[in-house]
Parts: structure tokens; C-alpha cells; sequence
């Protein structure tokens, strides 16, 4: 058995957390670099929102799949080949020619890193079988992502003004080879004896719903929701929708079971998911531009404005975790309600940019609501759940992340876009750009308060019943993981009802998330994921 204290188990736990590293630094360090892309390639906001939504698309489509993948056909196979793609993508972007090239390759790039989060924690928890193990692999993992988050803007920053954008690509090459070169040496292959059937049409259905949203909306503020492809598009996404749901419903194993949102929390949790990671989206796209287009500021000098959001989030996520496990998931989502709003408040009606102290406290405020509203969201969405299903439902909520932002990019630029003439920043001047964003920050400050209404309407006692009776549908003889023979016979099976995870709307008795932006699930290996 390897041990987290052997030399063995600390290799194991090194890759795992190379994969969460990559992941971390280029879901910030990339947005640091979107003026130096404006610039080098002539790429105007839309083709800005396609070099950030082209990733989030694909990892959010692909992320349920590639966990089922890695039960099915092993782990470290799946996690080699999520290096192997994650890395050549990298390299790929950063030989980019041309903005369409570099939308393909982060697409590819996106295939890979669809692969490394769900996987690279499932082989942490097969691996460290012991629950305080788990735990202390599980915590390290996630604190690892919330450095690479952190530092994101700053590396972005330093690796833009010292070598142009496309080092924010190369720097994943080094790191990915070392990766691989341990993968390949130190981890064991795993599997499951009996995974889950797959559901390509689920699959396909949920591909053509996100990718042809996304589109229309991105492409409406310049060829107007009229023209031929935004409508067909935007058709396309009803009519895979319209098919989606009953034929979830109809089969045994399907990617996203419908009867999850019967239960309020889970409900809700999606929703607050949704708003808040789609405000996140849209405020690092603006923030970005208005830093390096409008102010003139450099890329290093931008990514250490950006600084205090990412820290904040840092800072927060595990006062978070403790407040939900002390008081339930209300209390930290009305502060991260009121947080994001208040951010957003500022920027829209008080003018934070005309203020670098203003401005400052706005992206900490900002970062202090992301940090403090992902690991409630988390708790809401596998509160009441069987144990069985605990997993699944964290790892919906971690694709609705991956959504959110997707949204949030397409959204934010599409009205940035229909505000600027020409639909570039470049030459808006300050005024110009300010009138054209504002529009955007009060959706900020819209989303902040959409999650405070939501915080208080999924923690009521109505939601903890409706939780209750979902885990019924679901299992009503009673789930199979908490039978005798799952449980190692040391207890009596009992109805679903009774033995339903205890739901985190005022008080959860199942331990927090661990580290910044974790999501995890006590009673199961479940799924922990950082935000993108």
C-alpha cells in the first residue's frame, strides 16, 4: 500500500498536483495576456471571448466523460494522455499564426486539461486509501491550484513583458514533460471493476447545446441575433436541449440524471454556480482590457493590479469551508452575495476606475466573494444526496463552473462589443470605455445579488425536504454504497431517508471542502475541483 509518507506516495501526489498546477496558472495568466494578443494578432472582443471560451467550451463539455474515462480504461492512461494532449496543445498555441490557429489549439489544449483535474484527484483518492490521508493529499492538491491561481496574473505578467504572449503557452511545455516523465515512472495504473456504461448522445446533445449558445451569443453583437448563423445557432442549442432531457431521463445511465434538480439545493447550487462563475468570467476579460488598453499599463504592472483577486479567493476559500461546516452554506453565500455586488456596485454606479484605491478594494472585493462562494456551492449541490450519487453531483457542479465563465466571456464581451465602436478597445479612450463597461458591472453586481436571493431560498426547510425526497426518487429501496457490503458490514442498511447525506443548509455535518476553491464530498472519493 503506498503511504503518503513514503518516497512513493509524495511522487504520486507530485504529479497529481503538476496537473492542477497547469491547470491553475492558465486559467489566470492567460486573461494578463489578451491585450498583447490584440495587438501582435488584430483579434477584436469576440475573437478575444473565442480565445477564452474555446477552452472552457471543450473542458466543460468533456469533463464528466473524462472521468468516466479514466474509471474505464485506467487512470494513469488517462492522465498520460491529458499531459500528452494538455502539452502538444501548449506548444501548439504558442506557434500560433493567426488568431483562428490559436482558437483550434486551445481547443486541443482544453481536450487535455479536460482529462487532468477530474483524474489527476481521482488517482489521489484510489491512491490514499486511508481518510486522513486522503484528506491531507486531497487539501495539498487543491492548495497547489489556488498557488498557480494566484500567481497567474503575476507569471502572466512577467512572461508577456519579457518574451511576448506566446510564453504564457511555452511555460505549460517544461512543466507537462516533467510531468509525463513521472507519470510514467511513479504512478501505479488503476481502474474500475465495474464503471458506468457511457452515453455518447448524452454527450454529443450537451456539446452542441454549449458550443452553438456560446456562438450566438458571442457573434449577435456583430452580425445581430437576425442574421442566418446566430439564429440557426441559437435554434440548433433549443432543439439539442429540447432532446436532451427526455432522453436523460429514459436511459439507465445517463451523463446528467434530470431527477438531481428535484432537489432545491442542487438546484440552486447550479444556479449559484452559474451566476457567480459567470461574473468571474466577464470581470477578468474587462479588467484585463481596461488595465493594459485603457490605462496603459504594461503586463506586469496589470497582473500585479489583478493580484489582489486572485489572493483574496486564496485567503477566503478555507474561511469558507469552515463557516459552511460550522453554520451551513447561508451565511458564506449571503457574504459572497453581497461581496461580488458590492464590487460590481462599485465599478458601475460609484466609478472605481477613476480611483486606483477604489479600484483595488473592487477586485479584492470581487476575489473575496469567489473565494467564499465556491465551496457552499459545492456543500448545496451533494447535500441530501445518496452517497452513491455524491460524486456525480459535485462533478455537475464543477462542469456549471466551466459554463459559468464560458457564459460570462461570451456575455460580458458581447455587450462591451455593441458599446465600442468598431468593436475593438484599442482607441476608445477612457470615457468611451468606461460608458461601454458599465453596462457589464451592473450584471456583476445582478449576479452578487442573484446569489444572496438564492443563498436564502435553497437553505430553507422546504429545500432540505425537497432534498430529502430527491434521494428517495433516486434510491427508493435504499442506496447500494450504504448497504452492509459497501460499508464493510459494520452497519445496517437503512431507508434512503434516513441515510441521505445530511444536507449543508444550516449546519452540514460533513468536513468542508479543503483548501482554496475545493469541492469534495466526505462519504464518497467523490469529486474535488478547483474553479476555472
Amino acid at each position: 500500500m503506498i503511504t503518503l509518507n513514503s518516497a512513493r506516495g509524495r511522487l504520486v501526489l507530485t504529479v497529481c498536483c503538476l496537473a492542477t498546477l497547469m491547470v491553475g496558472i492558465d486559467s489566470t495568466a492567460v486573461s494578463v495576456a489578451l491585450p498583447a494578443l490584440e495587438r501582435c494578432l488584430g483579434a477584436s472582443v469576440c475573437g478575444m471571448q473565442w480565445v477564452i471560451d474555446a477552452y472552457n467550451l471543450v473542458v466543460a463539455s468533456l469533463m464528466l466523460l473524462a472521468g468516466a474515462m479514466g474509471d474505464r480504461f485506467g487512470r494513469r492512461r488517462t492522465l498520460l494522455a491529458g499531459y500528452v494532449v494538455f502539452t502538444v496543445g501548449s506548444a501548439l498555441c504558442g506557434v500560433a499564426s493567426g488568431l483562428d490557429g490559436l482558437i483550434g489549439f486551445r481547443a486541443l489544449q482544453a481536450l487535455g486539461g479536460a482529462m487532468l483535474g477530474p483524474v489527476s484527484l481521482s488517482v489521489i483518492t484510489h491512491t490514499f486509501t486511508g481518510r486522513a490521508e486522503r484528506g491531507r493529499a486531497i487539501g495539498v492538491w487543491s492548495s497547489v491550484f489556488g498557488i498557480g491561481l494566484a500567481a497567474g496574473p503575476l507569471v502572466g505578467g512577467v512572461l508577456v513583458a519579457g518574451d511576448g504572449w506566446r510564453s504564457v503557452f511555452w511555460v505549460n511545455v517544461p512543466i507537462g514533460l516533467v510531468a509525463l516523465l513521472l507519470t510514467v515512472l511513479c504512478l501505479p495504473e488503476s481502474r474500475e471493476a465495474a464503471s458506468r456504461r457511457a452515453d455518447p448522445v448524452g454527450q454529443l446533445l450537451v456539446v452542441v447545446l454549449l458550443s452553438c449558445l456560446t456562438y450566438a451569443v458571442i457573434q449577435a453583437p456583430r452580425q445581430g441575433w437576425g442574421a442566418l448563423p446566430v439564429s440557426g445557432t441559437l435554434a440548433a442549442a433549443v432543439v439539442a436541449l429540447a432532446f436532451l432531457v427526455p432522453y436523460e431521463r429514459r436511459i439507465s445511465d445517463p451523463l446528467i440524471d434530470p431527477r438531481f434538480f428535484h432537489s432545491l439545493p442542487f438546484s440552486g447550487s447550479v444556479a449559484v454556480s452559474l451566476a457567480s462563475f459567470a461574473a468571474l468570467g466577464g470581470f477578468l476579460l474587462i479588467s484585463s482590457l481596461y488595465l493594459q488598453d485603457v490605462r496603459g499599463l504594461s503586463a506586469l504592472p496589470a497582473g500585479l493590479w489583478m493580484l489582489p483577486m486572485p489572493a483574496m479567493t486564496v485567503l477566503l476559500a478555507p474561511v469558507a469551508g469552515r463557516l459552511t461546516g460550522g453554520r451551513g452554506a447561508r451565511l458564506p453565500l449571503l457574504l459572497a452575495g453581497a461581496a461580488m455586488g458590492l464590487a460590481g456596485l462599485m465599478c458601475a454606479a460609484f466609478h472605481a476606475e477613476d480611483s486606483v484605491v477604489a479600484l483595488l478594494v473592487a477586485y479584492a472585493l470581487f476575489g473575496a466573494g469567489i473565494g467564499l462562494v465556491d465551496v457552499p456551492a459545492t456543500a448545496l449541490a451533494v447535500s441530501g444526496m445518496p452517497r452513491s450519487r455524491a460524486g456525480v453531483a459535485s462533478g455537475v457542479s464543477m462542469a456549471t463552473c466551466r459554463v459559468g465563465v464560458s457564459l460570462g466571456v461570451a456575455v460580458f464581451g458581447a455587450v462591451l462589443s455593441s458599446g465600442l465602436h468598431g468593436g475593438s478597445p484599442t482607441g476608445a479612450g477612457a470615457a468611451g470605455f468606461a460608458d461601454a463597461a458599465r453596462p457589464a458591472w451592473w450584471i456583476v453586481a445582478g449576479c452578487g445579488a442573484a446569489v444572496m436571493m438564492l443563498g436564502a431560498l435553497v437553505t430553507s426547510r422546504r429545500a432540505e425536504r425537497s432534498a430529502r425526497e430527491t434521494a428517495v426518487r433516486l434510491f427508493p429501496g435504499g442506496d447500494p454504497a450504504e448497504s452492509p457490503a459497501a460499508s464493510g458490514g459494520t452497519t445496517v442498511e437503512q431507508p434512503v431517508r434516513q441515510r441521505a447525506l445530511t444536507p449543508a443548509l444550516r449546519r452540514t455535518t460533513d468536513d468542508a471542502p479543503p483548501g482554496p476553491g475545493a469541492r469534495s464530498t466526505k462519504g464518497s472519493p467523490g469529486t474535488v475541483t478547483p474553479w476555472p
